[in-house]
């Protein structure tokens, strides 16, 4: 039997905590959130299992979630870590530059991180985002580490809320005045 290639599944355990997550906020009505999928063109395709055995990406995906929460949009990508430090190489260019732009036009946007070594999630403002990007560009890392991010962002996982990203998203509300 083959190996898998489990590149393709980078942060899918990640992506099933948001996605129970914004469902429960969904029954709550506390938010109405949905998940991107990625447009994808099939080449080849198993006639027995009727499974996708390739395909190609039919164009660059934006973020991973896209909604709004009690009247605010907001917009957030999924990463996943597997040490301290955070390669910016994570981060495609044009989601950058949409997250910029929904920014740009009065929208939240952010990450959402899981280290796993430190089994920790953590919601990432896209201020703090642009800060680590724009000292890369001027030569600087090409990383962030943990450390470097502030601990009041820290995301709980209780009551049921896996990863209970409406209150690190109040505090970023309430840094913007």
């Amino acid at each position: 039997m083959g190996t898998w290639n489990s590149r393709g599944l980078r942060g899918s355990f990640l992506e099933e905590l948001i996605n129970l997550t914004i469902e429960k906020y969904h029954t709550q009505h506390l938010a109405l959130i949905q998940k991107i999928p990625t447009p994808i063109t099939p080449m080849k395709i198993d006639k027995e299992t009727r499974h996708i055995t390739l395909a190609y990406f039919e164009q660059k995906s934006t973020v991973d979630y896209i909604g709004v929460v009690q009247g605010v949009p907001v917009c957030f990508d999924a990463k996943e870590c597997q040490t301290d430090s955070f390669p910016l190489a994570n981060i495609h260019e044009h989601q950058y530059e949409f997250m910029r732009d929904f920014e740009e036009q009065d929208g939240v946007a952010f990450l959402i991180i899981y280290f796993k070594e430190r089994d920790s999630f953590v919601y990432l403002p896209f201020k703090k985002l642009r800060e680590f990007w724009e000292r890369r560009e001027s030569g600087g890392l090409k990383h962030f580490k943990y450390d470097e991010l502030d601990p009041k962002y820290s995301i709980s996982t209780y009551s049921g809320t896996f990863v209970h990203f409406l209150e690190p998203l109040q505090l970023d509300l309430d840094s913007r005045g």
